[in-house]
């Protein structure tokens, strides 16, 4: 992605870490991190991406669309497309954040992506930020549909564990972080004792359709 930032702060805001601000507060103080963009970026991502949907998929009705949208701007696949674009080496993280893998964690890199999304917008207009990331996300819906991904991962999951193995998943939720407005919360689901997959998500339902999707990808 090909983009010269106007106002290039906004570039290296939406790449710091909240645990890099509250290292070094002399660079502009323990909220000098990514976190509000990250929440203007999930809402501009939401609109632009439903925007596009309808107008390229007018055979699609509104459930399939939903279904659609709340793939593409999930958790894992932001993350994905976070780390294709480089994201992660960029990230501005704190000494343990980094010690810890930091770079490489889902909802770092979804945080990030979101951010940047944010930036984007804020640098030059709607537009312009559809511009850059349009083709990630077209290239990303082709990938879905083909691979039927769009469809309910929890349904689907339910399905073939019934089916194959003759247990109902269920799901249980591990860790939840983040400020009230950015939660970030981590779902298993489980055969019965056993950890099947696990995922993250903004919401309980969307990281229990992570760790489903997850399951999914190991088991079958």
């Amino acid at each position: 992605m090909q983009y010269q930032f106007v106002h290039p702060e906004l570039l290296e805001l939406a790449l710091t870490h909240p645990s890099f601000a509250h290292e070094h507060p002399e660079e502009g103080g323990e909220e000098h991190h990514n976190q509000r963009l990250e929440f203007l970026g999930d809402a501009v991502l939401d609109f632009l991406v439903a925007a596009w949907l309808y107008k390229n998929h007018p055979d699609l009705p509104e459930g399939p669309l939903t279904r659609l949208r709340a793939t593409l701007v999930c958790t894992t696949t932001l993350a994905s497309m976070a780390q294709r674009l480089g994201l992660g080496e960029a990230l501005r993280l704190g000494r343990g954040e980094e010690e810890n893998g930091g770079n490489i964690r889902p909802a770092n890199l979804c945080d990030a992506f979101e951010a940047l999304a944010g930036a984007l917008y804020l640098d030059g207009g709607l537009e312009v930020t559809w511009q850059r990331l349009e083709s990630w996300f077209a290239q990303e819906v082709q990938a879905i549909l083909r691979a039927g991904s769009d469809v309910d991962a929890k349904s689907r999951f339910q399905e073939w564990a019934q089916a194959d193995l003759g247990i109902t998943p269920a799901y249980r939720i591990v860790d939840e972080n983040g400020p009230d407005h950015a939660k970030v919360f981590t779902a298993q689901v489980l055969l019965n004792a056993r950890v099947a997959g696990e995922g993250q998500g903004s919401s309980k339902r969307l990281a229990e359709q992570a760790a489903a999707q997850a399951a999914l990808d190991a088991l079958i």
